[in-house]
């Protein structure tokens, strides 16, 4: 079975980590990043060598992202982000093929473990199984 896993991120996060702290958002230290970054990288290199891995990337910060809706009028808007009303978005995910709802939540819960800044509030690892072909809506 495939299974997204992802974790999320809000704007004030990625400027934490250039350097810029708010009140949810410690700074982080150069040595606190390249922990951060390891840390991923092990579980990356983890789940290409058990054959799990599909794909897992990082995202840029939300300010860089694009909204793009259909207005009222049939035509489309568009908006930078980053949006107000949104306070965490998708900073990342991998893209596993797993035997079990019980394996893919192992690695989750490896994930909630990665290092950060004292005071650094994470949100949870969403897991959502990915829907087989022809499956439905």
């Amino acid at each position: 079975m495939k299974y997204l896993v992802m974790v999320q991120g809000s704007q004030a996060d990625y400027e934490a980590m250039a350097g810029k702290p708010s009140e949810n958002s410690p700074v982080w230290s150069e040595q606190e990043l390249q922990a951060m970054f390891a840390f991923m990288n092990e579980i990356n290199n983890d789940l290409a060598e058990s054959g799990e891995l599909i794909d897992a990337q990082g995202l840029t910060e939300p300010a860089q992202a694009r909204f793009v809706s259909a207005g009222k009028d049939g035509r489309p808007v568009i908006t930078d982000g980053p949006y107000g009303e949104t306070k965490e978005v998708l900073a990342g995910y991998w893209l596993l093929d797993c035997e079990s709802l019980e394996r893919v939540t192992e690695i989750a819960e490896r994930i909630t473990r990665c290092p950060g800044p004292e005071g650094l509030v994470e949100p949870p690892v969403v897991i959502r199984p990915v829907q087989e072909a022809g499956g439905g809506c």
